[in-house]
């Protein structure tokens, strides 16, 4: 199994990690890899906690992706970085947005956020690539493209930017944010 890849996507219920799979998957099909996908929503559309796992290769019998085995993790939110953190093997790349999602523990005052998370990743991850995609993505008009933003990152990573991701992107975005979610894919090529 030396030639299979494996990625998480997680985030929060609304911020695209489904999406962003999806387009992950029908892009590494169209080239030529076996593929295997599997979510876990929570309670997804409450805001909580949701994750795709993904994994590419010539021959790829299950979707799971054990502690440790994940050779990129795309986390959309800090405190998901953080909880989906063990995923990652030794080695591998966490990219992550500096972007805070108040659970409801913290807004209540039950609990307390942790604002350091970046720093404490960086403390234990040896490639650690925070972008800013929630900021940036605001500066293109509309806080939903985040999510192609950190899908360009991931490509650029992985290492797949031969294929034609933005005629992918066309053929599944709403027509009304085709435009930024193109500029977004740009800006995330460029993040990392």
């Amino acid at each position: 199994m030396s030639n299979t890849r494996s990625i998480a996507i997680v985030g929060v219920g609304g911020q695209g990690t489904v999406l962003t799979s999806d387009i992950l998957i029908e892009g590494l099909v169209d080239l030529g890899f076996d593929v295997k996908k599997n979510e876990q929503h929570g309670l997804s559309q409450r805001g909580g906690s949701v994750n795709c796992m993904v994994k590419y290769g010539q021959a790829v019998y299950a979707p799971i992706i054990a502690d440790g085995e994940a050779d990129v993790v795309v986390a959309f939110e800090k405190i998901e970085a953080l909880r989906w953190l063990k995923l990652l093997k030794a080695g591998g790349t966490l990219i992550v947005n500096d972007n805070e999602i108040l659970p409801i523990p913290v807004k209540m005052g039950k609990a307390s956020y942790p604002h350091d998370a970046i720093e404490q990743l960086q403390q234990t991850v040896e490639h650690v690539c925070p972008i800013r995609a929630t900021e940036l993505a605001q500066q293109l008009g509309t806080i939903r493209v985040a999510s192609i933003i950190l899908l360009g990152a991931l490509v650029k990573k992985l290492g797949l930017e031969q294929y034609d991701w933005t005629a992918l992107i066309r053929r599944k975005v709403p027509a009304k944010f085709l435009e930024a979610n193109l500029k977004a894919y740009q800006v995330g090529l460029q993040s990392v």
